[in-house]
């Protein structure tokens, strides 16, 4: 199993409330129809998970993630939301500790990037679903990621996180490679597409520097890229105001994309 580069400091969890099935699912919005069971594999905080178990109902749901501090969190958000019917549990990815055929839907949202064996979760995925049922995955793509204005600490943000990335066993450039991976895990029928986050209307510009201003010295990241040497705490602070500068840009663009597959079981 991986390390999760981000961690799960206030500044990454937090930062991923903003999601949905609609900005982060829009690819497999089409196979969320009522009545069809769910198995959530990466929940992280639990604000796609309660999204989509609220378009399957009464479809029952699962949802699971490797941390159990995120799916403390995930119960939390699903009981703010009046759902208390979703079963949370600690499964690996690679490992999922479930019965075969058992889920209509299989969904997985930015894990592949940060697992050890993309091919063996997704195996794992698709030996959970049932025959004729869906796999649905998404995950960014770093180098493909762009911003304006092109400064130099956000250059050595993006090369500290690919590096940190990679020694934790992860694929930060995953959304490239998942046709490739779906393959190998047995699947025939896939399908793909892409897809892209912007964050850079003034409000997400903001949004987006602010959050990484914190999160590189505060998070997991950060503080795994200075105890192993790729970084020192100066380093650091000058990426985090690098990101406040950014961020205060009118010019600012910052575009993430992101490839997402639907395959049939």
């Amino acid at each position: 199993m991986s390390r999760y580069t981000h961690g799960q400091h206030r500044s990454v969890t937090d930062s991923y409330r903003w999601r949905n099935a609609a900005n982060s699912t829009a690819y497999a919005l089409d196979e969320m129809a009522p009545g069809r069971s769910l198995l959530d594999v990466g929940c992280g905080p639990g604000t796609i998970t309660v999204d989509l178990a609220q378009r399957v109902a009464p479809g029952p749901v699962t949802a699971v993630d490797s941390s159990a501090e995120a799916v403390d969190l995930a119960r939390a958000t699903a009981q703010e939301a009046g759902l208390d019917d979703i079963d949370f549990q600690v499964h690996d990815a690679h490992d999922l500790k479930l019965p075969d055929d058992t889920f209509d839907i299989v969904h997985a949202h930015q894990v592949l990037q940060h697992v050890s064996d993309p091919v063996r979760a997704l195996a794992e995925m698709r030996r959970v679903a049932r025959p004729g049922g869906v796999v649905a995955v998404c995950d960014s793509d770093y180098s493909g990621m762009f911003w304006y204005p092109r400064l130099p600490e956000l250059d050595a943000w993006m090369s500290l996180y690919q590096r940190v990335a990679r020694a934790n066993g992860g694929e930060p450039d995953a959304g490239r490679h998942m046709v490739a991976w779906a393959h190998r895990a047995g699947f025939t029928d896939v399908t793909y597409v892409s897809e892209a986050w912007s964050h850079s209307s003034p409000e997400r510009r903001e949004w987006w520097g602010q959050m990484w201003a914190t999160r590189i010295l505060e998070s997991d990241m950060g503080r795994q890229a200075v105890a192993e040497g790729y970084a020192t705490r100066q380093d650091l602070e000058d990426i985090s105001a690098g990101w406040s500068r950014w961020s205060q840009d009118p010019d600012g663009v910052f575009v993430i994309p992101r490839g997402a597959l639907v395959c049939r079981a």
